[in-house]
């Protein structure tokens, strides 16, 4: 990949995945595209475990890493942790990804179901197939945004599911980066796109639509590498009428950093 443009629009590993890209010889151009914003209602999480008390959970899923620390953050400030600890002592506790898992190590909470890689809301569905869950409650930690499809699938089979908001995604304060990388892919100034989360794309867009650019942005992708790490994040681009030249397997940035150079140097 030596001297290709390499536009990265991660935002809490961005440096670390430009510095890997860099290292191989590519130039990368960093844009983050979202900034993870706390959001957690400290009121809301005390209601939780007093609902908890009242109603058990069967089932606590923890989504991501940032997300779960949130929640014992919340829960240290209030002096509401061992509650919480003795809440998921009761409960099958699932997660979705390698993230949550050091949180919860980190707490002591024992893990008792882990979704297969790689890490999407199919795996996790898949992981409680043969999970009775009619009739049952539970609770889901949720990510930047709701997770309608988690939801729907344990609903359709009979449970109650309730979600907890910790953060949410909303565009960078900064969006200049972003602005930039929109004028370098119209001037055919970048030779790949790495997109490291679904929500990484609709930013993108949303950012393109405010700039009048967004009719133009699919055929300009359509003209470079486009990396995705992984299923949701192909999903995301397919649906903007985007095809990934690669996906990462297994979805970890290694891997997408190996096959972003194999499909740079096929490239050219």
């Amino acid at each position: 990949m030596k001297s290709k443009v390499v536009a990265i629009l991660e935002t809490r590993t961005g440096a670390h995945l430009g510095e890997l890209i860099a290292r191989r010889g590519g130039i990368p151009m960093l844009a983050p595209a979202l900034e993870e914003v706390p959001d957690v209602d400290p009121k809301a999480v005390a209601a939780l475990l007093a609902q908890w008390r009242q109603s058990p959970f069967k089932i606590a899923i923890f989504q991501t890493g940032v997300g779960t620390r949130a929640l014992f953050q919340a829960c240290d400030a209030q002096g509401l942790t061992d509650d919480l600890l003795q809440r998921l002592r009761g409960c099958l506790v699932v997660v979705r990804g390698p993230k949550p898992v050091g949180e919860l190590n980190a707490r002591g909470v024992r893990i008792d179901i882990r979704a297969a890689t790689p890490f999407t809301s199919e795996t996790v569905l898949a992981a409680l197939a043969d999970t009775a869950v009619q009739g049952e409650r539970i609770m889901v930690q949720r990510y930047g945004a709701a997770n309608r499809g988690l939801r729907a699938a344990l609903e359709a089979r009979g449970a109650s599911v309730e979600e907890i908001a910790t953060y949410r995604w909303a565009l960078p304060a900064d969006i200049q980066p972003l602005t930039e990388l929109l004028d370098a892919l119209a001037r055919g100034a970048v030779d790949a796109v790495v997109f490291t989360s679904a929500i990484q794309i609709h930013n993108l867009y949303q950012v393109a639509e405010n700039h009048g650019r967004a009719l133009d942005l699919a055929g300009q992708l359509a003209r470079v590498i486009v990396g995705s790490v992984g299923p949701v994040c192909s999903k995301a681009l397919r649906e903007r009428g985007v095809t990934p030249s690669f996906e990462a397997n297994p979805p970890k940035l290694g891997p997408l950093v190996t096959a972003l150079d194999q499909a740079l140097s096929a490239h050219h």
